[in-house]
Order: C-alpha cells, then sequence, then structure tokens
C-alpha cells in the first residue's frame, strides 16, 4: 500500500512540477507589446506599434521549420555584425503561408540599433503599426488547426464589420517541450481601423 501511495505521489508531482515549468517558460521572454482594444474570448482587437524583425524566408525544401529557427536562433546568439547576444522574444511569426519566420527585435532594438545579420538569407525588416484581429488557440501545430482559425477570425472579423487586409500571420510563444495543451498560438489578421 504505501509504495502505491508514493507512487502516485509522485506521479502527481511531477505532473504538477511539468505544468509550473511549461507555464512559467513562456514568463521568462519579452512579447511583442500591444493593446488590447476589443476583447470577445478566444478573439481580440488589438493595436501594436511599429515592430523591428529579423525574418528568413523559407523555401519548399526548408518546410521543415527548424531550419529557419536555426537561423534566427544563430543570428540572436552572435552571427551578427558585432557579435552581439540579443534575447530571444515571443512570439515567434510565420507568415506568407509559411513562406517566412520571423524573430521580433527586444524593445530596446530599433531598426538603426539592430546589428546586420552574417547570413545573406536573413534581413532586418519593419512590421508597420497597425490594428490586428487576433484569435488564440492552444494545442500542438498543424496547417489543419490554422486553416480553422483562420476561417473563425475571418467570420469574426466580418460579424464586427472590419475589413481584413493582407495575409495572415500565426505567431507562437512556447518552446517545444510545452505540453500541447498548455501552449499559446495565435492567428492575427491587420484590419483597418475604424475611425
Amino acid at each position: 500500500m504505501n509504495s502505491t501511495l508514493f507512487i502516485s505521489l509522485l506521479l502527481v508531482g511531477g505532473g504538477v512540477l511539468a505544468l509550473v515549468g511549461c507555464k512559467t517558460s513562456r514568463s521568462g521572454y519579452e512579447s511583442a507589446p500591444y493593446s488590447v482594444v476589443e476583447s470577445d474570448r478566444p478573439f481580440e482587437l488589438r493595436d501594436y506599434p511599429e515592430l523591428t524583425i529579423v525574418e528568413t524566408p523559407m523555401s519548399e525544401k526548408e518546410s521543415d521549420e527548424n531550419v529557419g529557427f536555426r537561423k534566427l536562433f544563430g543570428y540572436i546568439t552572435g552571427k551578427n555584425e558585432g557579435n552581439k547576444k540579443i534575447a530571444m522574444t515571443t512570439p515567434v511569426l510565420i507568415s506568407g503561408g509559411k513562406s517566412t519566420m520571423s524573430f521580433v527585435m527586444p524593445s530596446d532594438f530599433s531598426t538603426k540599433s539592430v546589428p546586420l545579420p552574417l547570413d545573406p538569407a536573413l534581413s532586418i525588416k519593419k512590421i508597420p503599426a497597425g490594428r490586428f484581429a487576433v484569435v488564440r488557440f492552444s494545442g500542438g501545430r498543424s496547417a489543419a488547426k490554422e486553416s480553422e482559425k483562420l476561417a473563425q477570425l475571418k467570420s469574426w472579423i466580418a460579424s464586427k464589420g472590419l475589413v481584413a487586409e493582407g495575409e495572415p500571420v500565426c505567431g507562437y510563444f512556447d518552446p517545444p517541450w510545452t505540453l500541447a495543451f498548455l501552449r499559446r498560438n495565435e492567428v492575427m489578421l491587420r484590419v483597418e481601423a475604424k475611425r
């Protein structure tokens, strides 16, 4: 009886530690700033300031997003002019139908202060300030889930009388070891701001 109780307590304790570890791993990173204009869970309207990003294209051959992530991670760990270390931020952005992956630069960087990449595949860009409609969801990443959430987001945008602009952007906030049901994922679409 004692060994069964011990094993049960050990499993429960391990589960609690895993949950706490997954929840707090995201909190260690700066996130792209925004202000919430309207909340209708799981949807939000947000205003974002101009963001500076480092971006890499992903070809069909590089559809495994690990290739793009490794290039960007190399950049922030010192493979840049000046060998400058740059803090990781959230979310990792994937846009253009998975044709590009981007890291948002920390708020203390401007486009002028971001070191140039040594890898010619990387570029420094700006995302103009604007209003975005966003839907948040958990779970593992899949094209089917992203398509489903994009359709829901477009329906919500239409129900609010808003007009979407441009391509959707997917944002991923958690490291790969995070349990799927604890992950924070988002699909975003720029919308025309109401006057």
